[in-house]
């Protein structure tokens, strides 16, 4: 523990590398339910405060809404700074809060006021579940979340071309039907222009059933929209049932019992004009008026003579 320092009424400057913050969030995301932590190495530089790596805290006690360095988490912790940064100071700590955002619990201010109580030593929250981060200073003497906070690639500058890296084998599928595809093979490949449905089985059968329905769907109304229209803009031929009479040779409507047609003869005469009348007499009885003789006898007479 270091002695404090006098307090300054302005925030410090703080200055992240990159992989140090990548290594934090790695870290947090490996526990997605309990807490974890670590140290934060860099340098402090009148009130402008450097990070340049991290040393994750092993052996820590840690639980869902809390962790603890342990005596043998700053065995390790200072193990690894005397090995790897000889020449940094601790000008940090960070720790996660799986779930429930950033800031600063009565236990983290306790830590923070006992273990990192120089002006020059911040405290990183990151929440791996809202990927929310933020950090805390000292200002006045008390702890404020810093509104300055820049991000910096140590390898920035660099030009294309110029990393003397060959381009890396990637394996694409899996098991022996694994395919090894380089640079030059995508380059010589033709590109497929396919839909962004064609790769997931499930969702393309769905939306292919729902297509073929909907298309079904609209070609029977199309075609119930045609007939509907055929029907009414065009004569059409109505079938009705009817009956034939073959005494009287006519025909009969089922429901209403009446004639609604005659035959025709060969004569194109209907049936009824070849009928005789009863009510009208006979050509040979109207020029023969003796042919008739309902008793006979005059028959008889003529016989006789």
């Amino acid at each position: 523990m270091k002695a404090k320092a006098k307090p300054s009424n302005a925030q410090p400057i703080l200055v992240v590398d990159s992989e140090v913050v990548r290594q934090i969030r790695q870290h947090a995301r490996s526990s997605d339910k309990a807490e974890v932590c670590g140290v934060l190495i860099g340098q402090d530089r009148d009130r402008r405060i450097e990070v340049a790596a991290c040393i994750e805290g092993q052996n820590a006690e840690e639980a869902g809404a809390h962790v603890t360095f342990t005596q043998d988490t700053w065995e390790h912790i200072y193990a690894i700074k005397d090995q790897k940064y000889p020449e940094e100071r601790i000008v940090g700590w960070y720790h996660s809060h799986p779930g429930f955002g950033v800031f600063l619990s009565d236990h983290d201010t306790f830590i923070h006021r006992n273990f990192f109580s120089s002006p020059g030593q911040v405290a990183w929250v990151f929440d791996p579940h809202s990927d929310e981060e933020g950090c805390f200073g000292w200002v006045s003497g008390r702890i404020e979340r810093l509104t300055q906070i820049g991000v910096v690639d140590r390898r920035g500058g660099e030009r294309m071309g110029e990393s003397g890296s060959p381009e890396p084998v990637v394996a694409v599928g899996s098991g022996s039907d694994s395919v090894l595809g380089r640079r030059e093979e995508r380059e010589t490949t033709p590109v497929r222009i396919r839909r962004p449905d064609a790769d997931e089985p499930g969702e393309s059968n769905e939306w292919s059933l729902e297509r073929l329905v909907a298309t079904v769907f609209l070609y029977l109304m199309a075609l119930g929209l045609g007939f509907a229209i055929c029907w009414y803009l065009f004569p059409h031929v109505v079938l009705m049932p009817v009956v034939f009479d073959p005494q009287t040779r006519q025909f009969i409507d089922i429901q209403t019992g009446q004639v609604v047609a005659e035959p025709k003869d060969s004569n194109g005469a209907g049936a009824a004009s070849t009928k005789p009348d009863p009510d009208k007499s006979s050509p040979s009885s109207s020029t023969n008026p003796g042919g008739s003789n309902p008793s006979g006898k005059k028959g008889d007479d003529a016989k006789l003579k």
